[in-house]
């Protein structure tokens, strides 16, 4: 099922649970939040939601989700780090996490927003790390606005703007999805390793 008849039937709770998820619970990780908010905003333009609720229901689930990750940090604290491999749960990610705030600081909360995976965790990170919660909460709320209410906006402005733009929304989509993805990729290219393992499947691939 597309996220556009998905999103109209699980509706504003619906919305609201997938953000709050992804944006700290563990198991939130794969849900794809950036293409989500801004199928919504493109259905608000279209009538499906209000567009001032809808923003308020995602900004509210991004910021909660991320207090709820924080508190999952702080309650179980380095634990996590020894918790075997599940379906939903991989350490991997939480290290990943680690690094980049090890590596950004107290701006991982607002760069995590716009990187799949590492906005699950950067908020358990910053937990585990005994960010002060008032400098988090801070930080938490410039990140949740930037990503849960501009995101949504851009969609339905599009989506208010341009004509049949629906033909274009899976391209869109799709661009967003590459977007979001690509920092990613881009630092993990930047190490020696991970470029020379990516070089020596391409080239047992290519021998195939």
């Amino acid at each position: 099922m597309h996220l556009e008849t998905l999103l109209p039937a699980i509706g504003l709770l619906g919305i609201f649970a997938v953000i709050f998820a992804e944006s700290g619970l563990l198991f939130g990780f794969f849900l794809p939040g950036d293409s989500l908010l801004f199928t919504a905003g493109f259905l608000a333009s279209q009538g499906a939601f209000e567009i001032k609720s809808l923003v308020l229901v995602c900004f509210l689930a991004a910021v909660l989700g991320d207090s709820a990750g924080y508190a999952i940090g702080r309650k179980l604290g380095r634990r996590l780090f020894r918790k075997k491999e599940s379906f939903l749960f991989h350490p991997d990610h939480l290290i990943k996490a680690q690094r980049f705030y090890e590596k950004h600081g107290k701006k991982t909360i607002v760069l995590a927003r716009f990187m799949p995976i590492v906005r699950t965790f950067a908020p358990i990170v910053a937990g585990i790390g005994n960010m002060h919660y008032k400098t988090f909460l801070t930080y938490n709320l410039i990140g949740g606005f930037l990503w849960a209410v501009l995101l949504p906006i851009v969609g339905y402005f599009l989506g208010s703007m341009i004509p049949d733009i629906d033909r274009y929304l899976l391209p869109i989509i799709a661009l967003i999805i590459v977007m979001s993805i690509l920092p990613q990729a881009i630092h993990l290219l930047k190490e020696k390793n991970n470029r020379e393992q990516l070089l020596s499947l391409s080239l047992k691939l290519f021998k195939k």
